[in-house]
């Protein structure tokens, strides 16, 4: 029996953003977007299992930027002071920013892994999912059954992987199995879509869920810093009018480096990155900047990871 795909509607009220759009991809694969959230999502299974779970994520995501925006002043508050959230998305960026603490960290920090965590737990309650992605960004959870692989490539700019249809090659690779701790991988760094303190060209971070990895790659990135006349910087505030990082300097060009800063720099970013394995909250890091990398825990996973 043929299976007539899921159509992608909304019922809601058009908002400032419009309403939500889905597109189907491939037979595997869809794109949901609405505002800053842009979704592609991919599920292996049995037929009828994928076209469930792609009616059930879109079911989740109509509707989910309006609930984060209900509560927006307070997740752009330093997360000691955001106070009880009560949409699970929000609750979830709170949940993984927290651990952070004293440091300076808000809510907003784990925004896309969140969302990817909550769309991807109502794909993997569908019975007969194999296998399932969602990619919010670069934030990706992911799902795997018993006995399930999943092989990810890494990139050392952000950017360049974000320009639909243009070939590149990868800077890494490493693959993960339904055995392995991990079901979110997030990265950050000063090429990235978001602001950083740091000058990391980028940061993976592997970790339980999406939202841990998330926050934990926002700091690790941040740590990834050195002094340098090649690094340039300004208030966040100068620079982007939405931001919750107030007057704290962001990166926003970094030049030629040399070698003992680049080691210096990736020192900084690895000692962070190890405590936060030893303390459990990640599994793993790869650390990049200026064609040289630093790999924390995770090694099985990350063996393959490599500069280019």
């Amino acid at each position: 029996m043929r299976l007539a795909p899921v159509r992608f509607e909304s019922a809601r009220a058009r908002g400032p953003w419009g309403a939500p759009s889905g597109a189907r991809l491939d037979a595997g694969r869809v794109h949901f977007q609405h505002g800053p959230i842009d979704l592609v999502i991919g599920v292996s299974g049995r037929p009828e299992s994928v076209e469930a779970a792609f009616a059930a994520a879109w079911d989740r995501f109509d509707g989910l930027l309006e609930e984060l925006v209900a509560e927006l002043p307070r997740l752009r508050e330093p997360v000691e002071r955001s106070g009880d959230l009560r949409g699970p998305v929000a609750r979830r960026m709170a949940s993984a920013c927290r651990p952070h603490l004293p440091e300076f960290i808000t809510p907003m920090a784990a925004v896309a892994g969140a969302v990817a965590d909550e769309v991807i737990a109502e794909i993997g309650r569908r019975p007969g999912v194999a296998r399932a992605y969602v990619n919010n960004g670069g934030d990706v959870a992911v799902y795997l059954a018993p006995g399930e692989r999943f092989r990810v490539g890494m990139v050392a700019d952000p950017d360049r992987a974000m320009r639909h249809g243009h070939a590149f090659a990868l800077d890494g690779t490493f693959e993960l199995d339904a055995a392995l701790p991990v079901r979110g991988i997030a990265t950050s760094g000063w090429r990235g879509r978001s602001w950083s303190l740091g000058i990391a060209d980028s940061v993976t971070v592997l970790a339980r869920d999406a939202a841990t990895a998330d926050a934990a790659a926002t700091m690790i990135a941040n740590a990834v810093n050195v002094d340098h006349p090649s690094v340039k910087r300004a208030p966040a505030t100068s620079v982007d009018d939405n931001t919750d990082l107030g007057e704290r300097l962001v990166t926003v060009e970094v030049g030629a480096l040399d070698a003992d800063s680049i080691e210096r720099a990736l020192a900084s970013g690895a000692g962070k990155a190890r405590m936060l394995v030893e303390r459990h909250i990640v599994w793993g890091a790869a650390l990049m900047l200026q064609g040289r990398a630093r790999v924390i825990g995770g090694s099985s996973a990350l063996a393959q990871a490599k500069t280019r």
